[in-house]
């Protein structure tokens, strides 16, 4: 289910949680893939949406879990 919940997300809200669950604030996300702060908001709330996460923490746990589970996990589009 959580992987489902994943998997719903667009590739640039998988590069924002990557980033933002890595600890890198909303700016320097922004500055890191060429968007706008408020771009980076828009698309880490909409991916705790799709996630349903209730808190940044959460969201954390959820990214965890799914790669300590997944050997193939990957957050970004393929290189």
């Amino acid at each position: 289910m959580l992987q489902s919940r994943f998997e719903s997300l667009t590739v640039r809200e998988r590069e924002v949680v990557m980033l933002v669950t890595l600890g890198m604030p909303n700016k320097m996300t922004a500055d890191k893939i060429g968007i706008g702060e408020n771009t980076v908001k828009v698309h880490r709330h909409r991916a705790m949406e799709k996630m349903q996460a209730q808190s940044l923490a959460d969201l954390v746990r959820m990214v965890a879990r799914l790669a300590t589970t997944q050997s193939s996990f990957r957050l970004a589009r393929p290189a």
